[in-house]
């Protein structure tokens, strides 16, 4: 019952079943000590009934007041034990779940996150894992103890009378046999309804992050009209669905209680003919009050069980995909990068073929080509943020991918095109490059990224909040915030994608100074779309089309004939001479 394919079916981790395992047991336990009820009640009107039948002296009121009291202390003790093992537990297993997610998602290639936008991915961090933690702690220790302890008492109720128990069961398997009928379109109708919240939480953000632009452009109300019709789309989704699965379930609870009328129709004819007495069929009476008690939960508790699905299969695609992962240890000779035949596919479209290039330690090595021609994903792939698909990548003799990704880095620096700021004060933002470092460090690094100029007009210097992701700042300024956090950081291999592509020339100036002095003897590599920024590069590799198609030092290619950095440093040229 509880093995590794209902682990995946629930998403649950190791811990996550023994609790399971638990909250059954304690739910079978406290099912029957409520029967044991039942069967007190039963004893006391049998002595009654004799009373009044046989003349028999009436019960002792001692005794059944000690019984009683003995089945309210066990009963409250076994409740408790229920509750202790299903919502107490679970509430610990959605720590660990939305730890190890957060774990998961730490070691995940970069490529993962390519083809997941950051309303899914939160969606499914907060709002499958709520959801799952209902079903863990509501469903699935009560429904499985519920199957368990009903074919307990239902071998008892064959034992004392075949008839009266197929009466008084037979509405169980039927219920359920409908419910189980109905598990595909449930699923549907909850994958329809996930998508269209998606769409109602993408419209959200869209809106929220192109605001300016949004309103730039007067579509305020396009975009609100989209937008409440995602939400209207998602509202008839959600009432089709839950009305859907309500006739279902409450179909069930009905033909379920027809047991009643069946134990009484069935029992009636045995008790004019004598085979049994009034008690026997009392007995059973008393049963059905309570045995389809555990499954008026159980019903919906089902029902909940086929919508959570789709949130355990959307946690599973976290947990599905390889991490990038490798050994604790990095040790190179040296710190050349070297690139052998690698290529790089995404969503099976080739961007890298055969690239073969060598960055050297102690060299500038400039990555030049069009739009599209690979430049980043080389950068990338360098740090193993993304994983080659053919080729390897070595750094100093050792091959990158069989290093812990998380240990690699330690050796590099980077500042893409894509500033990623927090909403922290600037001085945290900085420290980033380097845990523990010192106030003084941090300030020597931001003065060699030239920050001092803005930072100094803020209203509370290196401690004034930036916003979320810099949003208080322009994007020269959040530009060289990220170069101030690779300068302190001062890894052996430095990563520049168009780090200079957001400054004006005078601060542009600057920072390449800073980045001339502080970046000697390391490995450098640079990506940039303006020819003259690297021209003083010892190395440049031009890239079309995903593959190498020239490389050498900067004076030998501009005198090459048919040469492609000579045409593109002529295009540029040419066009900065464009004026209104």
């Amino acid at each position: 019952m509880f093995g590794e394919k209902f682990q995946r079916k629930y998403a649950l981790s190791d811990q996550g079943v023994a609790n399971t395992k638990k909250g059954t047991l304690w739910t079978i336990i406290v099912n029957l000590v409520v029967m044991m009820g039942m069967g007190i009640l039963y004893m006391l009107m049998m002595q009654f009934m004799n009373t009044l039948t046989d003349g028999a002296e009436l019960p002792s009121i001692a005794i059944f007041s000690l019984l009683t009291l003995a089945f309210v202390v066990l009963s409250f003790v076994t409740h408790l034990q229920q509750y202790v093992a299903t919502y107490g537990l679970v509430y610990e297993e959605v720590k660990t779940m939305r730890v190890g997610l957060a774990e998961r998602l730490r070691k995940l290639p970069l490529s993962f996150f390519g083809k997941r936008d950051l309303a899914d991915l939160t969606e499914t961090v907060m709002g499958d894992v709520n959801r799952m933690e209902h079903v863990w702690s509501h469903v699935l220790g009560y429904l499985y103890g519920s199957y368990i302890s009903t074919a307990i008492i239902a071998v008892m109720l064959f034992v004392m009378d075949w008839r009266l128990a197929i009466a008084c069961l037979w509405g169980v398997p039927v219920a359920f046999l409908l419910l189980f009928g109905s598990r595909r379109m449930s699923e549907r109708n909850a994958e329809k309804t996930k998508a269209a919240a998606l769409e109602v939480s993408d419209g959200i953000q869209e809106t929220l992050e192109n605001i300016r632009e949004i309103r730039a452009t007067n579509q305020e109300q396009r975009y609100l009209d989209a937008l409440n019709a995602k939400i209207d789309t998602h509202e008839r989704t959600m009432i089709k669905g839950e009305l859907a699965t309500g006739l279902f379930v409450n179909g069930a609870s009905v033909i379920m209680r027809l047991g009643v009328a069946t134990t009484i129709l069935v029992g009636a004819n045995p008790i004019v003919s004598g085979q049994i007495d009034f008690m026997m069929l009392f007995l059973f009476l008393l049963v059905i009050t309570r045995i389809y008690a555990p499954f008026d939960q159980s019903l919906t508790m089902i029902a909940e069980v086929f919508l959570s699905q789709v949130s355990a299969n959307r946690l599973m695609e976290i947990y599905d995909p390889p991490i990038a992962e490798g050994a604790e240890t990095f040790a190179p000779a040296d710190h050349d990068i070297v690139f052998k035949n690698v290529g790089f596919a995404y969503d099976n479209e080739q961007v890298l073929r055969g690239v073969n290039f060598t960055a050297k330690e102690g060299e500038v090595t400039a990555l030049v080509g069009p739009s599209g021609s690979g430049k980043s994903t080389c950068a990338r792939l360098a740090a193993r943020l993304w994983d080659a698909t053919e080729g390897t990548i070595e750094v100093g003799g050792v091959d990158i991918a069989t290093v812990d990704p998380e240990v690699l880095l330690t050796d590099y620096s980077m500042v893409f095109q894509d500033v990623t700021l927090f909403d922290d004060t600037v001085m945290a933002n900085i420290r980033l490059g380097k845990a523990g470092a010192t106030d003084e460090e941090v300030l020597a690094a931001a003065a060699a990224a030239n920050c001092d100029e803005f930072v100094n007009k803020l209203p509370q210097g290196y401690d004034t909040p930036i916003g979320e992701n810099g949003a208080k700042l322009s994007g020269g300024e959040r530009q060289r915030i990220s170069i101030a956090r690779a300068l302190l950081k001062n890894a052996p291999i430095v990563l520049l994608d168009e780090a200079t592509a957001s400054l004006d020339v005078e601060n542009e100036t600057k920072v390449q100074g800073a980045l001339s002095r502080l970046l000697a003897g390391k490995t450098v590599l640079v990506i940039a779309h303006r020819m003259r920024t690297v021209e003083a590069a010892d190395k440049i590799v031009v890239l079309a089309d995903g593959k190498v198609i020239e490389e050498g030092a900067p004076a030998d290619l501009l005198a090459r004939e048919n040469s492609t950095f000579a045409r593109m440093r002529q295009l540029q040229s040419t066009s900065a001479q464009w004026s209104l």
